[in-house]
Parts: structure tokens; C-alpha cells; sequence
């Protein structure tokens, strides 16, 4: 048989069987870390630090999203609140609760609160968040009924089908500048005034990109 294979091809079962698992134990590894919930996104809803309630300071006390996500209409992040704030109320409203350990140890000592971020963008897109908001992009079309969330989660998948949904044909997901920041508002078109939505992507030079380049920079 000598004469048949080469001296080398003796090693080649050993080979395939470690190639087999090394090609088993990354695509294992890929499965696990990329289809989690983290990462499908749908209905992800981490632990978080503190049980922050929406429905009740969104909800019931009405709190505008700009009091704690304050740069949302200026910049390209949606910055996440601070002890600060949070304590802006908290130092009259339950200041002992053992609720807000965590923030009080945070306003004390000067670091975050170790808040889990549950919508992120992958690196590999651009996204920028004022650009949004400040064409009429309400933030229920992204996050969802956030008001009515005791826990905040993913309810949306974000996902490049879902932004080019909107890109193709923003004029149906658009709000009056007034109710961006309203999560129980329709948008123009569910109210009817198609008209109105079509003069406010004529107005404002609503072009959102379609091409590669436009998300992936």
C-alpha cells in the first residue's frame, strides 16, 4: 500500500479529525454568542441594576424621554441618565428605598451606574440618533411602546430590512415634531394626513440613504 498513498497522507485522518473539531467548536461558538436573544434582539430583556419601571415614569407620571435621555435630539447616541438625574427626584421621592442602593452609591461615589444597554447598534453601522428624532421619527417606531414596559425590552429587531423599510418610504412612519417624543400618538399617515407627511419629506429634504455606504461607513 506503500506504493499506493504517500508517506504523508498517514497523518491525514488525524488532520480531518482536527479540522472537524475545530470547524464543530467555532460554529458552535458562533451559534451560541450570535443566536441568543442579546443578539437576535427580539424580546431581549437583560437584568438590569436597578428596577427602573417605564410604565410607571414614562407611563403614569408622564415623564418626558428627553429628562433622562437627554442628548437624543442633539447627538448621534442616545445617552443613558445619570445618578444625577435619577436623584434630581429620588432625593425627595423614597430616598431610602433599598430599591436605589445602587444609585445612591453611584451619586455618592461619582461612578455610572453599571446600566445594561439594550438597543445598540453593531459597530459595523452607522446610526446616527438626532438625524432621527429631529425628522419627525418617533421613538416608539424603534423601542417600541417603551410607556407601557415595566422592563424595557428589544421590540424591535432593528434590523437592516426593518431600517430600509423605513428609508424606502419615511412618509408613513412620520410625526408632527410635537409628537416625536408622544409613545400614544399615530403617525400622520395612520392619521390620515398622508398630505401632510408627503409635504414634510418635501420640506425638511427627507432623503434617507438606501445604498451600502450609507449605514456602512
Amino acid at each position: 500500500m506503500s506504493h499506493v498513498f504517500p508517506r504523508w497522507s498517514n497523518s491525514l485522518p488525524l488532520q480531518i479529525i482536527l479540522y472537524l473539531l475545530v470547524l464543530g467548536g467555532t460554529v458552535t461558538a458562533g451559534v451560541t454568542y450570535y443566536c441568543t436573544p442579546k443578539y437576535l434582539r427580539v424580546g431581549y430583556a437583560p437584568v438590569q441594576p436597578v428596577p427602573y419601571d417605564h410604565s410607571l415614569h414614562a407611563g403614569q407620571l408622564g415623564l418626558d424621554c428627553r429628562y433622562c435621555h437627554s442628548n437624543v435630539d442633539q447627538s448621534g447616541f442616545a445617552n443613558l441618565p445619570t445618578s444625577q438625574t435619577c436623584m434630581n427626584c429620588h432625593q425627595l421621592v423614597k430616598p431610602t428605598s433599598p430599591l436605589l442602593a445602587v444609585v445612591r452609591a453611584s451619586y455618592e461615589s461619582g461612578e455610572p451606574v453599571p446600566w445594561v444597554q439594550v438597543h445598540k447598534a453593531p459597530d459595523y453601522v452607522y446610526f446616527n440618533h438626532a438625524a432621527h428624532v429631529d425628522r419627525g421619527i418617533g421613538c416608539v417606531e424603534c423601542h417600541g411602546r417603551i410607556n407601557a414596559m415595566p422592563v424595557v425590552y428589544h421590540a424591535q429587531s432593528l434590523s437592516m430590512k426593518f431600517c430600509l423599510t423605513c428609508h424606502r418610504d419615511p412618509a408613513q412612519f412620520l410625526r408632527a415634531p410635537a409628537d416625536v417624543y408622544n409613545l400614544d400618538s399615530p403617525t400622520l399617515a395612520a392619521q390620515g394626513r398622508a398630505a401632510d407627511a408627503a409635504r414634510f419629506v418635501h420640506d425638511w429634504k427627507i432623503k434617507p440613504p438606501e445604498s451600502c455606504s450609507g449605514c456602512h461607513r
